[in-house]
């Protein structure tokens, strides 16, 4: 058997968020032909709220990476097969870099429930990435200049951008843990997405646990971390 080093959740651990958008995890998303059974059998838009809600009771760092299209990026001459069908189906399409208009409630939007996590003026959203990993966006950068050299990672889609940024933080020099339920993928005569996927979580990561398990290991974080925190989940019990 495959060892399992693990991963230790503590002040230098941020929780990151792949694609937390309407065209992936709501019914009316582009994508969700393709990946709703997936997204329904793993419970993923639930768990990645538990994974949100847990991380701002405990005033652990949150990141999300989001995935945009403008009108120049249609203009690519060459594309892999899922970068073709994101932009044949006009998935995550946006007016231009400084315009919202239509914005609101589009399909490259938040799922309205996570809204109230990220939009609270503390969780950073990075510059889009533009194909799966975030070579191309300031990922990186951003968690580097908090100092956090290790990632809880989640979000949309799993053999896609979740497995791209798994591998790019790990060659990057994170220790990276892969919460398996808080994902999906795209089930398609081809192949099932979610099973490649988790053969591959487990054969990178430093740890793959399911979503019960991280929000348990988050709060444990929370009871060592001191006054801020019990501020944070007081406030967010409030609320």
């Amino acid at each position: 058997m495959l060892p399992q080093p693990g991963i230790t959740i503590d002040e230098q651990t941020a929780l990151v968020i792949t694609d937390p958008q309407n065209d992936f995890l709501s019914p009316e998303g582009v994508a969700w032909g393709v990946v709703g059974e997936s997204v329904v059998e793993n419970g993923t838009v639930d768990n990645i709220e538990s994974l949100f809600r847990a991380a701002k009771t405990a005033s652990m760092p949150v990141f999300v990476s989001p995935h945009y299209y403008y009108p120049h990026d249609h203009g690519w001459r060459f594309e892999g097969a899922l970068e073709q069908l994101m932009h044949d189906i006009r998935m995550f399409d946006r007016e231009g870099p400084l315009n919202l208009t239509n914005f609101e409630n589009s399909g490259a939007d938040w799922l309205e429930q996570y809204k109230p996590y990220i939009n609270d003026g503390s969780t950073v959203v990075t510059s889009p990435h533009k194909v799966f990993g975030p070579e191309s966006n300031d990922l990186v950068l951003q968690l580097r200049k908090r100092g956090i050299d290790k990632v809880l990672l989640g979000g949309m889609s799993a053999n896609l951008c979740v497995e791209s940024h798994l591998r790019e933080l790990i060659e990057q020099g994170f220790a990276v843990g892969v919460v398996v339920d808080a994902t999906a993928a795209a089930q398609v005569p081809e192949g099932d997405g979610m099973a490649a996927a988790r053969t591959n979580f487990r054969m990178l990561a430093s740890e793959v646990m399911s979503t019960a398990q991280a929000v348990e290991r988050i709060a444990g974080r929370a009871e060592n971390c001191g006054e801020q925190c019990q501020s944070a989940k007081a406030a967010l019990v409030s609320s």
